[in-house]
């Protein structure tokens, strides 16, 4: 089961049948988070289809990064196509009107692509890993035909972390005759429910930030160290670049979903060692809507980070918006490659989180040119 199951609601539990508080925020909610998420959805779904776009011809010079981030890029647009009923349901505050089945599929697909989206994070920090630290040692599992695997075997994990929400009633009908969906209390009865969720914030989080820190730390020592020895490299000051990237693709990353698992973590170690009563249990409601948010705004940021990182998306955004009228789309392609394999070969751009990020061009890369 997810770690992502969460938000909160009123309880069928024994326990927590008589908190009446936890819908105390409704009206300040149902206008806030709706507002939030349609912008969410708006700059992320815009977004990330331009990545699409500039990801879409170097298709034919697939390579492992391009995969990786071409996955990465259609589980936050899929999450983001995800996010309209969630906001109704927001808008209507916290109310379900659309029955049981519904509310699976939309949680399915909201966590389902929520984990991708970090695993295919993971993937790309060790990507880029191997290919500047350890090129040759590893050189096959950044082949095209290994990496297919790779991927079918990302998206296998992460069905298997949520199809057990099928097997759980993901509505409640509470007092006052609203059907709340996917809110945490739906599974307080679930036995040792305080267990798997940790375990579950173990494998959806905490192995993967590791995972991302360390690989990038080593990586930025490496870059570092190069420039250090080759002044020639960093000419262009190309190695503080992508160390720049690195450092804000991580805090991008570690702000916006520590505070959800870290809130998750808490609670859940409490409860296996007391039983939280009904102020603990609305705290942690609106804690988690808050975190929640937060969370998903990932989705939104990648973007962002995509214009500082990758020349190709920055210089097709200036000319959506009508700033390069004068560069044709395919003189642009010619002479500023959008992130493709070549750059990856060449070692002059890193491929970051979602997309594709400046490195160094590494000797040791060259010995990748046959990809």
């Amino acid at each position: 089961m997810s770690a992502t199951m969460l938000s909160s609601s009123t309880s069928n539990s024994s326990g927590n049948s008589t908190c009446t508080t936890l819908y105390d925020h409704r009206e300040y909610a149902r206008v806030l988070m709706p507002l939030f998420y349609s912008v969410m959805c708006f700059v992320g779904l815009l977004g990330n289809c331009l990545a699409l776009h500039v990801i879409r011809p170097n298709l034919k010079k697939m390579n492992s990064t391009t995969l990786y981030s071409l996955n990465l890029v259609i589980s936050d647009i899929l999450f983001t196509l995800s996010l309209p009923l969630r906001i109704a349901y927001y808008a209507l505050g916290f109310h379900w009107p659309l029955g049981e089945a519904a509310c699976k599929i939309s949680g399915l697909i909201f966590y389902i692509n929520t984990y991708a989206g970090v695993n295919f994070m993971t993937c790309l920090s060790v990507d880029r890993f191997i290919a500047v630290v350890m090129p040759l040692r590893f050189a096959k599992l950044r082949k095209v035909s290994k990496v297919r695997y790779i991927c079918l075997g990302v998206w296998l994990l992460v069905l298997a972390q949520t199809l057990p929400l099928l097997n759980m009633s993901m509505t409640n009908e509470e007092a006052d005759g609203y059907i709340t969906c996917m809110e945490y209390p739906s599974f307080e009865t679930v036995d040792h429910i305080a267990s798997i969720l940790i375990g579950a914030v173990i494998v959806g989080y905490i192995i993967p930030v590791v995972t991302i820190l360390v690989c990038y730390s080593i990586l930025c020592y490496r870059l570092q160290f190069m420039a250090k020895n080759n002044h020639l490299t960093d000419k262009f000051g190309r190695s503080r670049k992508a160390i720049g990237v690195i450092c804000c693709v991580s805090l991008v990353f570690v702000v916006c979903y520590s505070p959800y698992h870290i809130d998750i973590l808490q609670y859940m170690l409490r409860k296996l060692v007391s039983d939280p009563g009904c102020t603990d249990l609305a705290a942690f409601q609106v804690s988690l809507h808050i975190t929640v948010c937060l969370m998903n705004l990932n989705s939104c940021l990648d973007p962002f980070v995509y214009f500082f990182a990758c020349k190709g998306y920055k210089r097709k955004l200036l000319k959506l918006l009508k700033l390069q009228v004068s560069m044709s789309f395919s003189s642009a392609a010619r002479t500023s490659p959008d992130c493709s394999s070549k750059d990856v070969n060449d070692g002059t751009k890193i491929h970051l989180n979602s997309s594709i990020m400046g490195s160094e061009r590494l000797p040791e890369m060259r010995a990748l040119q046959h990809e």
